[in-house]
C-alpha cells in the first residue's frame, strides 16, 4: 500500500471520517482476500503451500469478517466496542499469521513471502484504526 494512497484516504480533519475510511479499506481488502481464498482455494493453496480446506475455511471467515467491518464503516459514528474488537482481532490475526509459519504451515517460497506481508498489512490496518479511534475519542471529549 503506498504512502500516497494512505495520505489521500486519511486526508480529512474529521476523525470519525478517517476511522470510517480505514475501516472501509480494511473491509474491502479483507473481504476481497476472503473471496479469493474461498473461490480459488485449490490453486492458491498450491501456490502458497497452505491446505485447500484450510484456505477455503479461512476465506469464508474473512469474507464474513470483512462484511462486518464494512457494516461498521457504514455507520455515521461506528460504535467504539465493535471497532476495538476489530482492532484487537486484526492484531491477533497478524500475530497468528506469523506463528502459523513456524507451527502449522509449511509454505512455499510464495507463501513464506505472502503470509508475513499480509500480516504486516493487517497490523497496519489495526494501528491506523487505533490511532483514528483515539483521535475520534479525543475530538468528542471522550477518553
Amino acid at each position: 500500500m503506498s504512502a500516497t494512497l494512505l495520505a489521500s484516504i486519511a486526508r480529512t480533519t474529521a476523525p470519525q471520517t478517517m476511522l470510517r475510511r480505514f475501516l472501509a479499506l480494511d473491509a474491502v481488502v479483507t473481504a476481497g482476500n476472503g473471496l479469493a481464498y474461498a473461490a480459488f482455494s485449490a490453486p492458491l493453496g498450491r501456490l502458497l503451500g497452505v491446505g485447500q480446506t484450510a484456505l477455503f475455511e479461512l476465506g469464508l471467515f474473512l469474507t464474513a469478517f470483512g462484511a462486518g467491518v464494512g457494516w461498521l464503516a457504514s455507520r455515521r459514528r461506528p460504535p467504539v466496542f465493535p471497532v476495538k474488537f476489530v482492532i484487537e482481532a486484526n492484531y491477533a490475526w497478524a500475530g497468528l499469521s506469523l506463528v502459523s509459519l513456524a507451527v502449522w504451515f509449511e509454505p512455499t517460497t510464495a507463501g513464506a513471502a505472502w503470509i508475513p506481508a499480509q500480516a504486516l498489512t493487517v497490523a497496519g490496518f489495526a494501528l491506523l484504526q487505533q490511532l483514528a479511534l483515539r483521535s475520534a475519542g479525543e475530538s468528542s471529549g471522550a477518553q
